[in-house]
């Protein structure tokens, strides 16, 4: 339906005052049997359309527009904060439609707000929760195995140094989710500096591989730089945290990798950027684990993920370190057939 815009309201609202006037002297000549001219009638007509038409136009301007453009200018302000100092320019005729615009435009935006804002509430009391037993597990251990030693099995040879091993062993575990945690915290809050220098990743990827080869080798799984890859390239990035990077990407696939798999390191680069892809065919992602992957403490599968140990914040660190370099990882991956985790670096000048 078209809108009537607001010159056309005012013709028309001073055509029916005028039409009434005109009417109305009609009307007094008439009951008083009076002659009267039809140019007379004609000209009442034409000066109370003209006087109407003029007063409605001032009193829409000075009572209701301009208070419409102040209205219309907090508006944008208070909806776009970031453009407090523009306004659109908008005529006469288009103002109310752009604020109901605005309107409904701000309620869709605060519904998806509020939407967004729900689903980190639930992100945060699973976070909350898993946090909580990750923590829990190893303080229990420690807990009971210290117990029993207190009840007497310090005095049993044969279990004294099992328990204290296996409560350093817990401890070691709750040192490490601290660690990891506090690493975190750092680079959301930029506290951990980025000392970025040029240094060969082929390098640095058979430095990674052979210091895994034996946990590799358990699982019969072969860690190697694919063939064309088997040449320097040299990128610009914090050499040490890229080696984090790359452990905990390798050790991923080794504890999730098929007995007798392989994990292939690929590397691509172009004028700025080399592309580094790590590649397995192990279990695999189904797809939609895919999105949280890189969440604080998410697991795909709890109970195997606690068995092959970890804190379950090593791809956490992962993303974080890689978007500290300004660069972004991502994964593709299918049930059963492997993953495949992607990263860019800046290319050494």
């Amino acid at each position: 339906m078209k809108k009537l815009q607001t010159k056309s309201l005012t013709f028309i609202t001073s055509l029916i005052i005028a039409s009434v006037a005109a009417f109305i002297f009609w009307l007094f000549y008439f009951i008083k049997n009076e002659a009267f001219s039809l140019l007379f009638l004609f000209g009442i007509f034409v000066i109370v359309f003209v006087c109407g038409f003029i007063v409605i136009n001032y009193v829409l301007r000075k009572f209701f527009l301009d208070n419409i453009r102040v209205i219309y200018k907090n508006i944008v302000q208070l909806t776009s904060p970031r453009f407090q100092s523009v306004e659109k320019p908008v005529r006469d005729e288009e103002i109310i439609p752009e604020i109901n615009r605005i309107f409904i435009d701000w309620e869709k935006n605060k519904e998806e707000e509020i939407d967004h804002l729900k689903q980190l509430e639930v992100y945060r009391k699973e976070f909350l929760g898993n946090v909580s037993h990750e923590l829990k597990t190893p303080i229990f251990n420690v807990q009971g195995y210290i117990h029993t030693l207190i009840d007497g099995g310090i005095e049993d040879h044969d279990v004294n140094m099992l328990y204290l091993q296996k409560a350093a062993k817990s401890l070691d575990r709750l040192i490490s989710i601290v660690d990891d945690l506090e690493s975190i915290s750092k680079l959301e809050a930029g506290k951990m500096i980025i000392e970025p220098r040029t240094f060969d990743v082929y390098d640095l990827s058979k430095e990674v591989i052979d210091s895994l080869e034996l946990q590799a080798k358990e699982k019969g799984i072969r860690l190697f730089v694919k063939e064309s890859s088997e040449k320097p390239f040299y990128v610009f990035a914090d050499k040490e945290r890229i080696r984090q990077v790359l452990v905990n990407l390798l050790v991923n696939s080794i504890k999730y990798g098929k007995n007798n798999g392989t994990t292939e390191i690929n590397f691509i680069e172009n004028s700025d950027l080399v592309f580094i892809e790590l590649t397995d065919n192990g279990i695999g992602i189904s797809k939609e684990h895919l999105p949280r992957l890189f969440e604080r403490f998410y697991r795909v599968d709890k109970s195997r993920s606690r068995e092959e140990g970890g804190t379950g914040l090593g791809l956490s660190i992962v993303k974080h370190i890689i978007e500290a370099h300004n660069q972004k990882i991502n994964v593709k991956s299918d049930i059963g057939l492997g993953s495949s985790f992607s990263f860019t670096l800046a290319k050494s000048k």
